[in-house]
Formats: C-alpha cells, structure tokens, sequence
C-alpha cells in the first residue's frame, strides 16, 4: 500500500480528464481558457481531456502493476518475447 498515493493521484486525475471531455473546461487555466474560441470548446476540452485521462489511467495501472510479483512480470515478458512459454 505504499503506492497509495499514485492511486489517489491517478483516480483524480481521470475525474478531471471525464469532466474536460464533457465540455466543462474550468478545470483548466485561465490562461489557456481565454485564447480558446466559444465554438472550439468542446474540441478543446475533448482534446484536453483525452489526454488527462490517458495519464490519470497510466497511473492506476501503475498501481495495480505494481502489486506483481517480479515472476509474474517474467512470466508475461517470456509470453511476449517466446509466443509460448
């Protein structure tokens, strides 16, 4: 449980990713949010979002990856690189 924090981190992260792919881009700085046109928001916010979800999803999977064993992991590189094991 050492990796909670990278679990916490990443369910965050994919919220707010879920939440700019709806078209609700408050989440991101004011900055940014002025130069985009009212007609490209939702693009804006789905290009945006996409990506903050794929991090925020990186990093659950990193959790839950990192609860496997080194000889599970070389169980599935030997999947990989031999076809069969």
């Amino acid at each position: 449980m050492e990796n909670i924090k990278m679990l916490i981190l990443g369910v965050f992260i994919s919220v707010v990713g879920i939440i700019n792919i709806k078209g609700n881009i408050s989440t991101i700085h004011s900055y940014n949010r002025r130069r985009v046109k009212e007609e490209d928001i939702p693009k804006y916010g789905k290009v945006v979002g996409t990506g903050t979800l794929i991090i925020g999803i990186s990093l659950v999977l990193g959790f839950i990856v990192s609860f496997w064993s080194e000889e599970i992991m070389g169980y599935i590189g030997a999947i990989n690189l031999d076809g069969v094991r």
